[in-house]
């Protein structure tokens, strides 16, 4: 049976469709966008109306590939996370969506979050790569989640406001940013981390998932399109994640888009935030590499 979801997230919303065949997702086809909701949100604490026609016309062009592919396909799934949660105007907006698509919108707590996109990460993932115990890393544009545990149980989750839209508009502000705006960034960043009280002695892998980790993945395999099946478990060393964060420091995102148009396009003024999320995450969890994974909540909200 063929099944939909659609994650509104902080920067990208994504549809995914697949098979549930007894409790495993067989992925059909997946289709992103990347409106920025999130846009001003930290500042402002609302949803600017033009963010949210961007969003609007996204889920609509999403409803009418479902309508015309996937006609067997009664109803969809459809998530929302860190920038509704943080918008005074979020019942306003999430009534729009109800009005004009006809989609309940379910709005995940940054737990639900978490725990959701655990599920996902390792869903997409080889029974060797997800046979320990693993710590997930989910860097979105308004917060990033840790999830820590084995495939299908749980043991600790957190969700933290540090992201790579809500980072790039607080700290680095100049294009590119100044070295000054960067030492900034990465002291909250830290400050954030270190706050956390896992138990992260046993971990046998890192796992990362969202649009920093994949599309450096994707760069990096040199790929002409997003192939889920070839990002899926490539191995991210930190060096590598520290080459890009040398190079990105030096540019402009115009001129970080017009270099990597496939991967970066519309990302170029939030991926070093990104990039330096995931950077001091490997510092405080003591690993030098993470599996990248496709996965995240629209995987996990289809999973029983």
């Amino acid at each position: 049976m063929s099944v939909a979801s659609i994650d509104i997230g902080t920067n990208s919303v994504l549809l995914l469709v697949a098979e549930n065949k007894s409790g495993t997702l067989n992925v059909i086809e997946e289709l992103l966008e990347v409106p920025r909701l999130g846009k001003g949100v930290d500042q402002n604490k609302t949803l600017h109306p033009k963010s949210q026609q961007r969003v609007l016309t996204v889920l609509d062009s999403f409803k009418n590939h479902l309508n015309k592919h996937y006609p067997s396909i009664k109803s969809s799934i459809v998530t929302a996370t860190s920038a509704v949660r943080d918008a005074s105007n979020r019942d306003e907006f999430l009534k729009r969506i109800k009005s004009e698509t006809g989609w309940d919108v379910v709005l995940l707590s940054g737990m639900m979050e978490a725990e959701t996109t655990f599920k996902g990460a390792l869903s997409v993932l080889s029974s060797e790569q997800t046979a320990g115990r693993s710590a997930v890393l989910d860097i979105g544009g308004g917060s990033t989640e840790i999830a820590i545990g084995r495939k299908g149980n749980l043991d600790d989750s957190i969700s933290l406001d540090i992201g790579s839209v809500r980072f790039s508009e607080r700290f680095l502000t100049s294009d590119p940013p100044t070295h000054e705006q960067i030492k900034s960034a990465i002291a909250e960043i830290q400050r954030r981390l270190n706050s956390v009280e896992f138990d992260t002695v046993d971990l046998e892998s890192t796992i990362g998932v969202a649009g920093t980790v994949t599309s450096i993945a994707a760069i990096e395999l040199d790929l002409k399109s997003y192939d889920p099946e070839k990002i899926n478990g490539y191995v991210l060393s930190a060096e590598i994640i520290d080459q890009y964060i040398h190079e990105f420091s030096g540019i402009t995102s115009s001129e970080i888009e017009t270099k990597y148009p496939l991967f970066l396009q519309n990302r170029g003024d939030v991926i070093l935030a990104g990039l330096l999320i995931l950077r001091e995450f490997l510092n405080w969890i003591l690993h030098d590499e993470l599996i990248v994974s496709t996965g995240g909540i629209r995987h996990g909200i289809l999973m029983p």
